[in-house]
């Protein structure tokens, strides 16, 4: 079973960044969207706080957090201020936001050989999710059921074409990755079914083809092709499936949708 996991938060936060009048903010939660650091939006306690707090229940028990250079507001906050109970958090710095590939690559320098699970730190899976992917060792995605996320979760039809859209055999394998799909892709189809959040198990293989992908056409190095390099390569990487939801914060219209569907939650990471 993977007991540890990298949560990927040293981007720029350029959509949280950007104003948006019709978003109705407290002066805090416009304060760090300001900084552009999401996994700091303060819901009743940072958001990150609940991430961490569900990786425990999902029997994680040891995280390392990827910031930029100029997060010192987030190793503060985790160090002095709040520190987790429950998991042990460590932190590795991304020196530039050049893609989810180079932050894989910068924790495995931090945590070795073994396998961990990858997430992002602006969005809040359910612990299922985690407890499923974490069960074995070998390289994995979480598959979400498309109709569940919309129904279910804050994300509408059509932001599913900025993620992506996963082929699912038969075998309960990862056949391709067609990474943010775009206005051509029929969402409604049953090729478009399953949607790729960027919540991963890791293992050495997968952590090589992130250190030889190619830069993508936005010039970073992705996860997603780097998992699909792999792939080509022969590495199987098996699809866990969930019908559930998943939150979704990274712009400021996010925010009240999470603040009132995370009411209810206490979290303690």
């Amino acid at each position: 079973m993977i007991r540890s996991a990298v949560i990927m938060a040293g981007g720029l936060g350029s959509r949280m960044r950007r104003n948006d009048e019709t978003a109705t903010l407290e002066a805090s939660q416009v304060a760090a969207a300001d900084a552009g650091v999401k996994g700091m939006i303060p819901i009743k306690r940072p958001f990150l706080d609940y991430v961490l707090s569900a990786l425990a229940d999902a029997g994680i028990t040891d995280v390392l957090l990827v910031i930029g250079p100029a997060h010192d507001a987030v190793r503060q906050y985790f160090t002095d201020e709040a520190p987790p109970r429950r998991v042990r958090l460590r932190f590795a710095v991304q020196p530039a936001p050049i893609g989810t590939a180079n932050a894989v690559t910068v924790a495995a320098d931090a945590l070795g050989e073994a396998s961990f699970l990858v997430l992002n730190a602006d969005n809040y899976y359910p612990v299922n999710a985690f407890r499923d992917l974490a069960a074995h060792d070998g390289a994995g995605v979480v598959a979400f059921d498309r109709d569940a996320l919309v129904r279910d979760g804050n994300i509408d039809a059509e932001r599913v074409r900025a993620f992506a859209v996963l082929d699912v055999g038969l075998d309960g394998l990862l056949h391709g990755i067609i990474e943010k799909p775009g206005d051509a892709f029929d969402l409604t189809s049953a090729s478009a079914q399953w949607v790729g959040m960027n919540l991963w198990a890791v293992t050495p293989a997968i952590v090589d083809a992130c250190r030889r992908v190619p830069l993508s056409s936005r010039g970073e190095y992705e996860l997603p092709e780097a998992v699909a390099l792999a792939l080509r390569e022969g590495v199987p990487v098996r699809a866990v499936r969930q019908r559930a939801p998943v939150l979704d914060l990274s712009r400021r219209t996010d925010i009240a949708s999470v603040v009132e569907r995370l009411s209810s939650v206490d979290p303690h990471p």
